[in-house]
């Protein structure tokens, strides 16, 4: 037996994250050995992920794995995995729109989706929630364009935009849009509205934890009594949520608001769930964008935003800001989320073999 063992695998920029796409056929289908096999290729544990692909942050240590899907409704299966950089954990407990804006470009470059000529949309089963997005991706003359003029705050430059629709995600993972029942709970004595549009979210004023929430991530992480607060908020709305115990869950997210600085809807911070996100993940925003228009939620407070059919609503963070389009009816008091959209953009990095220690897969 050899010492490392290759396996195929190709490098892409999703958004404002960064990770490993996989065919799901070239991993192990047993869980404990596939997780394994993803922790070597990684690095981790390791803060540094130095003797793997990781990158030390959240953000840059996630991993997609991608397949035919064997759904009417669907082009492709994505499962979601983040590997976390600071201990030997995977898990599959959320998606990502971020790593799922490179599913698309990854189907057509690994033949999975044929191009139809000088876009092709890409059904996506996201097997994390249960939900479908279609992702339509330029493909001028049968190949993936990558350059264009699309700019997405957080990412340096331009490039093709790949525009994600996204289909019932209301209540993927917590059951319903407000998975506690109510537009707002008090949980610490502190007011907040518990949202799922695709993503578990916590919504709370900064100010009512003592923040701003103008403040930039590492200064936000450096403040320990906040932190602690924010943590006994979630791990006490997780029950609420209809997650349960969430105590080493990577849901819900937390997410500081405040009034908007640069003419956008709202001021973000979120917490992911214990480092500070540098921007706003992709169902995040979704999840708080929906909450600006609900009345009476936390969100719609502090963003003075009116119910309308139809909005764009323009989501700040540390990096720039983060636009999401909402359909909506209203029935009764019910706000129903009739259709969700937004941009992003991907980059194929590079493809070729990681290679792991053959110890971690013996039986390949």
């Amino acid at each position: 037996m050899t010492s490392q063992m290759a396996i195929r695998c190709s490098v892409l920029r999703g958004g404002t994250s960064k990770g490993l796409y996989f065919h799901f056929g070239d991993l192990p289908t047993e869980r404990a050995t596939r997780d394994a096999v993803l922790l070597a290729a990684m690095g981790s544990p390791d803060v540094r992920e130095i003797d793997g692909m990781g990158g030390g942050h959240p953000l840059t240590s996630k991993v997609a794995l991608v397949r035919t899907s064997a759904r009417e409704d669907a082009d492709v299966d994505y499962l979601f995995l983040q590997v976390w950089p600071d201990r030997a954990e995977v898990s599959d407990t959320q998606n990502c729109g971020n790593l799922l804006a490179g599913v698309g470009p990854f189907a057509i470059e690994e033949s999975l989706v044929a191009a139809t000529g000088e876009t092709t949309n890409v059904r996506i089963w996201m097997e994390n929630t249960g939900s479908l997005a279609v992702a339509t991706v330029q493909t001028p003359k049968g190949r993936v364009r990558y350059e264009g003029d699309a700019h997405i705050d957080g990412v340096p430059g331009t490039h093709a935009p790949i525009n994600i629709e996204f289909l019932d995600v209301a209540g993927s993972t917590c059951g319903s849009l407000l998975p506690t029942g109510n537009v707002v709970e008090v949980i610490e004595g502190i007011r907040v509205t518990c949202i799922d549009n695709g993503m578990p979210v916590v919504c709370m004023a900064a100010e009512e934890v003592g923040l701003s929430g103008y403040e930039d991530p590492t200064t936000i992480e450096s403040n320990q009594m906040v932190c602690e607060l924010v943590e006994r908020i979630r791990l006490a709305a997780g029950p609420l949520m209809n997650l349960g115990d969430v105590t080493n869950a990577t849901v819900p997210k937390m997410c500081l608001l405040a009034q908007s600085q640069h003419g956008g809807t709202v001021s973000t911070r979120t917490f992911i769930p214990k480092r500070v996100h540098d921007s706003i993940g992709v169902f995040g925003a979704l999840s708080v964008a929906t909450a600006c228009l609900l009345p009476g939620s936390v969100a719609a407070d502090i963003s003075g935003v009116e119910v309308s059919e139809h909005a764009v609503l323009d989501i700040e963070h540390p990096s720039g800001y983060f636009s999401v389009t909402l359909d909506v009816s209203r029935h009764g008091d019910e706000v129903v989320v009739d259709h969700a959209a937004l941009v992003r953009t991907a980059r194929l990095l590079m493809r070729g073999d990681v290679f792991v220690p053959s110890a971690v897969w013996p039986d390949r």
